[in-house]
């Protein structure tokens, strides 16, 4: 088994939870097509590592993918998890033993150089915001991942494209009324996202489109709710409406 540190493509997306200080992430993968019959990647786990040094292991698709399956704007699903919000310095993908490559018929086993097998490392250096929902692409170039030795024998080593974009955001805050539970919608242009407060009256509205929103509290207390308007979401940032008094 071998580690890579890999490049990757941020992209937000939407979901709407309600887990307060938590950012959900899933790595997917796709492939910008070779001249091969079929590469095959062992991928084992993907993990997480945090500025502080945390690793978190996220719930992995693992099994042995074709690459070329993944071509002309075809992805996958690897793997998700949820992450406590904060800066994240590495991303890293856990391979087994079992790569090859199909070239005319004829299957050839892929080697790894020996500093791969210590880990290529990539600084990634990103914040997740609580409440928003991060997609990570691995963007394979099979072509240029692949390397024809002068004994006749093959070797991975991959090469990938990274671009970063976002096109989500997150609306949070709490309510005064600690201990009591209150619905919370955030409306724009006719779509309504819900969320409720946990009991210490916090909420999150995450995976918000970019858009201005009107936000409205609605106590489970004989209190009337309240709503404020012109709420502005951006992409990628998570705003915080301090604390709503009922």
């Amino acid at each position: 088994m071998f580690v890579l540190f890999l490049g990757l493509q941020l992209v937000f997306v939407s979901s709407c939870k309600n887990e307060s200080g938590k950012s959900h992430l899933s790595v997917r993968m796709t492939d910008a097509p070779g001249n091969f019959d079929a590469v095959m990647v062992d991928v084992q786990s993907v993990e997480v590592i945090g500025s502080n040094g945390s690793t978190v292991i996220l719930n992995t698709n693992n099994r042995i993918y074709n690459l070329l399956d993944l071509s002309n704007g075809v992805d996958t699903l690897l793997a998700t998890g949820d992450l406590d919000a904060g800066t994240i310095s590495q991303i890293r993908l856990i391979l087994g033993a079992n790569n090859s490559v199909k070239v005319d018929g004829i299957v050839y086993p892929l080697s790894t150089p020996s500093a791969m097998q210590s880990g290529l490392k990539l600084q990634v250096n990103k914040t997740f915001e609580p409440g928003v929902t991060y997609s990570i692409l691995l963007d394979f170039d099979a072509n240029q991942s692949i390397v024809l030795q002068g004994n006749g024998t093959y070797q991975l080593k991959p090469v990938i494209r990274t671009i970063e974009t976002a096109i989500s955001g997150s609306i949070k805050g709490s309510i005064s009324v600690v201990g009591s539970i209150a619905t919370v919608k955030a409306t724009s242009n006719g779509v309504t996202y819900t969320s409720v407060t946990n009991m210490n009256g916090q909420f999150i509205l995450a995976g918000l489109p970019a858009g201005t929103y009107d936000v409205t509290v609605t106590p489970d207390l004989p209190l009337l709710p309240v709503t404020k308007t012109g709420v502005v979401v951006t992409v990628g940032a998570s705003l915080n409406l301090g604390i709503i008094t009922l």
